[in-house]
C-alpha cells in the first residue's frame, strides 16, 4: 500500500486496470471456475463449511452466512454501480430515446414468460408431480453480474449500445424476479420497513442533489455520510422481505447525473456529475473485490459426479430449467424485441445487428444466483428437486454462456476487422 501511495502513477494504473469491464469479467470467471472445481473436489466440505458459516453481530438482518453476505450484501455494491450507470444512460446516453429504451424492457418481459412456459410444458408433458410445478420461475432469471462479465470478456470491440441493452434487460429481468419472489414465494411483505426504506431514499436524494458538488470535492464524504445511509436502506429493504440488492439499484437512481461524459467514465473532471463520479471511484472496488467474492461463493455447486448428473437428467425439473435457460431465454428475448421493432414505435439501436442481439439473448440465459435462490424457495434446501435444479441451473447457464459467448466472440472479431479497415463500428451493419 505504501508503494502505491508513494507512486501515484502506479496507483493510477492499478485503478485504471480495475475499472475495465474485462478485468471484472475475467476475475469473475476465474472465481467461478475455482468455486466449481473446489466444490466438486475433496475440499468440497471445507468450501461449503466456509460458505455456510454464520457471520454477524446478532442483530436481525445483520446475521448471515458468508454466502448470503456475498450474494445479498456485497452484490448490492455492484447493483448500486449498475443503477448509476443506467441513470446516466437514461439521462445522457443511449436510453434517452424512449423508443430505444423500451426494446430491452419488453425483451426482458419476453425473456421471463417464454422460459416459464417451456418449463411448465416439459413438466406437464412428463407427468411430473405438482411440487415440480413450483419451480416455474427458476429459469426466468438472468444473473446480471455473470452476463455482463461474459460480454465484457468476449466483446472488447462490440458497440457500447450492446452493453447498455444487456444491462437494461438484466436489471428489468432482476426486478421482475424480485417481484415474483415477493408475491409468489414470500408469505408477506412488511410494508412498515418499505416505508422506512422510502424515507431513507428520499433523504439520500436530497443530500446527493443539494450537495452534489460538495460530495464530488470531498472524496471521504461519500464513505462517511452516504454509505451509512445506503447500508441502512439495504437493511430496511431486507427486513421488508424484498431481495436486498434492489436497494443498490434504487440508491443508484437517486444520484443526479448532471453533466457527464458519454458511455464510459475514464477520468474525473470538475464538470462531471455526481453519478459518473461515484461510478468512477467505486468501480475498482466492485471489479476487484465484490464481483470475484460473489462469484466464488455463488457458483460452487456440487454436481455429485456421474450419478448426480444421471439423476438430474431423469428429473423433468432439471430438464425444464436447462430448456428454459437455453431455449426459452433466446426465444423470448429475441422474439419480443423483433416483434416490438416491427409492430410498435420501439426500435432496435442501429449500432448493433440482429445477429448481435441473438448472441446477447443467449448470454441472458445465464441464471445462477437468482435462479439458485428461487430453486431453494421452490423446493427447500436439501430436497432432491432442489439438488437437481442446481445441476440444471449450472449446465443451462454454462451452455448459454458458451453459445452466447461464442457468437459474440465471432462478432467481436468482425467488428475489430471493420475498425481495422477504417469503418466506424458504431454505424456498421451487415
Amino acid at each position: 500500500m505504501n508503494v502505491a501511495m508513494n507512486n501515484p502513477s502506479r496507483a493510477g494504473s492499478v485503478g485504471s486496470f480495475l475499472r475495465r469491464d474485462t478485468t471484472g469479467g475475467l476475475l469473475l470467471l476465474i472465481a467461478m471456475v475455482a468455486a466449481l472445481v473446489i466444490a466438486n473436489s475433496p475440499l468440497g466440505d471445507f468450501y461449503f463449511g466456509v460458505r455456510d458459516a454464520h457471520v454477524g453481530i446478532g442483530v436481525p438482518g445483520f446475521d448471515h452466512t458468508v454466502g448470503e453476505w456475498a450474494a445479498d450484501g456485497l452484490l448490492a455494491v455492484f447493483f448500486f454501480l449498475t443503477g448509476l450507470e443506467l441513470k446516466t444512460e437514461f439521462v445522457n446516453g443511449e436510453l434517452r430515446n424512449i423508443r430505444k429504451a423500451m426494446l430491452p424492457v419488453v425483451a426482458a418481459v419476453g425473456g421471463v414468460i417464454a422460459p416459464a412456459l417451456i418449463y411448465l410444458g416439459i413438466n406437464i408433458a412428463a407427468g411430473a408431480e405438482s411440487t415440480a410445478m413450483h419451480g416455474w420461475a427458476i429459469p426466468t432469471a438472468t444473473d446480471i453480474a455473470f452476463a455482463v462479465s461474459v460480454l465484457a470478456v468476449v466483446g472488447s470491440a462490440l458497440p457500447t449500445a450492446m452493453r447498455t441493452f444487456l444491462l437494461t434487460l438484466a436489471v428489468v429481468d432482476d426486478l421482475i424476479a424480485i417481484l415474483i419472489i415477493a408475491f409468489v414465494y414470500t408469505e408477506s411483505v412488511r410494508v412498515l420497513f418499505l416505508g422506512g426504506a422510502a424515507i431513507l431514499l428520499l433523504i439520500y436524494w436530497v443530500l446527493t442533489h443539494k450537495y452534489a458538488n460538495w460530495f464530488m470535492a470531498k472524496h471521504w464524504a461519500a464513505w462517511v455520510i452516504l454509505l451509512p445511509i445506503g447500508v441502512a436502506t439495504w437493511w430496511f429493504v431486507y427486513e421488508a422481505g424484498v431481495h436486498a440488492t434492489i436497494a443498490g439499484v434504487l440508491l443508484g437512481f437517486m444520484v443526479p447525473v448532471m453533466k457527464t461524459t458519454p458511455h464510459v467514465i475514464r477520468h474525473e473532471d470538475p464538470e462531471m456529475g455526481l453519478a459518473p463520479a461515484l461510478e468512477h471511484r467505486f468501480r475498482p472496488l466492485s471489479n476487484g473485490l465484490v464481483i470475484p467474492i460473489f462469484a466464488f461463493f455463488s457458483a460452487g455447486v456440487a454436481v455429485g459426479g456421474i450419478d448426480g448428473i444421471k439423476s438430474a437428467a431423469a428429473d423433468p425439473v432439471a430438464l425444464g430449467i436447462v430448456a428454459g435457460l437455453l431455449i426459452g431465454k433466446p426465444v423470448g428475448i429475441f422474439g419480443a424485441a423483433w416483434l416490438m421493432d416491427r409492430f410498435s414505435p420501439a426500435v432496435k439501436d442501429k449500432d448493433y445487428t440482429w445477429f448481435d442481439l441473438f448472441g446477447m439473448s443467449f448470454v441472458a440465459g445465464i441464471g445462477f444466483t437468482v435462479s439458485l435462490l428461487v430453486a431453494e424457495l421452490s423446493f427447500g434446501i436439501g430436497s432432491p428437486h432442489n439438488d437437481h435444479a442446481k445441476v440444471g441451473i449450472l449446465f443451462g447457464s454454462m451452455l448459454a454462456a458458451v453459445i452466447g459467448g461464442g457468437i459474440l466472440l465471432a462478432r467481436n472479431a468482425k467488428y475489430k476487422k471493420v475498425r481495422a479497415h477504417g469503418v466506424d463500428p458504431d454505424v456498421y451493419d451487415d
